[in-house]
């Protein structure tokens, strides 16, 4: 299992001495998601010890150059590296002119099996060995979009629950695989392993701030949250000043290196965050509503594995 980003670049509009644009590898298993690829990528790629020939789709937010000028570079390596699967391009359907340049910007041999895959509206969607991407519109100057990559769920077998059932070994395998050995089936042994998440927002801080809250897989719902009330109290003491105060414990070693003064980011991010508490009414009633749900129809605590334990474990002492 190898999960793990590389993160290319973090400039903006114009790279810097030790800041390359845009450029962000995902590694998810067998899937590898290059994310805006602007200009350089490819070197950045190789400075890092990272191959073009295991990616198999690309993801552009938006076709500003320091997120899309390294797109030529990276399909003509990936044509002549000669790559046998297809790898999919996705990209704001409303830049197709954008991307049409791109594809072809300059004159090569082109032998690669790219697939282009727009998006448009909210309603994108494509199944990958990593779990569902999805896309959704941002606000920006020119269309743009922020990829979602979500995890199916999984199970994590509990090695007291095994014992219990006296399963081990191989057993353990074949259970996994079937779903059930003899009377014992796999939810009797195993918990839920929540699926992993990762976003991608680039550019949009206006976005940033409204962004919707994924609240239905959070791991406080069980319990029920409060959530209006813990708002109405709560909201009030995000300020500014409390905000300027959290940034300022965060060492310089941990901010972005660049031409910014150390004061002036922390300054950036203690505003991006008031801004967000600002807005909140674009993303509080999604959160509310998950509160409710979870509310209405709370987990089954009986049939929990760990519960079952507990109460074995109870009848023993």
């Amino acid at each position: 299992m190898t999960r793990e980003v590389a993160v290319l670049g973090t400039a903006s509009q114009v790279p810097t001495r030790h800041r390359n644009h845009n450029g962000y590898l995902l590694r998810f298993d067998d899937e590898v998601i290059l994310f805006d690829p602007g200009e350089g990528t490819q070197r950045q790629m190789l400075m890092a010890g990272l191959a073009v020939s295991p990616i198999t789709r690309i993801c552009i937010t938006h076709f500003h150059g320091d997120h899309s000028l390294g797109l030529p570079g990276i399909l003509q390596r990936i044509s002549l590296d000669k790559v046998p699967h297809p790898v999919a391009v996705h990209y704001p359907a409303q830049g197709q002119e954008f991307y049409d340049r791109l594809r072809h910007a300059t004159s090569y041999w082109d032998n690669a099996d790219i697939v282009p895959a727009p998006v448009a509206g909210a309603a994108f969607a494509a199944e990958t060995s990593a779990g569902r991407l999805t896309a959704l519109p941002l606000w920006h100057s020119l269309p743009t979009y922020g990829y979602r990559l979500t995890e199916p769920d999984g199970r994590r077998m509990v090695p007291a629950l095994l014992a219990e059932h006296r399963i081990d070994g191989p057993a353990v395998g074949e259970l996994q695989r079937a779903g059930r050995l003899g009377d014992v089936t796999l939810d009797q042994v195993s918990v839920v392993r929540p699926g992993q998440t990762g976003y991608l927002y680039r550019d949009v801080a206006d976005a940033w701030v409204r962004r919707p809250f994924a609240a239905a897989d959070h791991v406080l719902l069980p319990a029920r949250p409060d959530v209006e009330a813990a708002d109405a109290a709560l909201a009030p003491r995000v300020t500014p000043e409390l905000l300027a105060d959290v940034v300022a414990l965060v060492p310089d070693a941990w901010l972005v290196p660049g031409p910014e003064a150390p004061a002036d980011l922390r300054g950036a991010y203690a505003a991006l965050l008031h801004r967000r508490v600002e807005a909140r009414a674009a993303w509080l009633p999604d959160l509310l509503a998950a509160a409710a749900e979870a509310a209405e129809h709370p987990p089954h605590r009986a049939d929990d594995p760990l519960a079952r334990l507990r109460r074995a474990r109870e009848g023993q002492a």
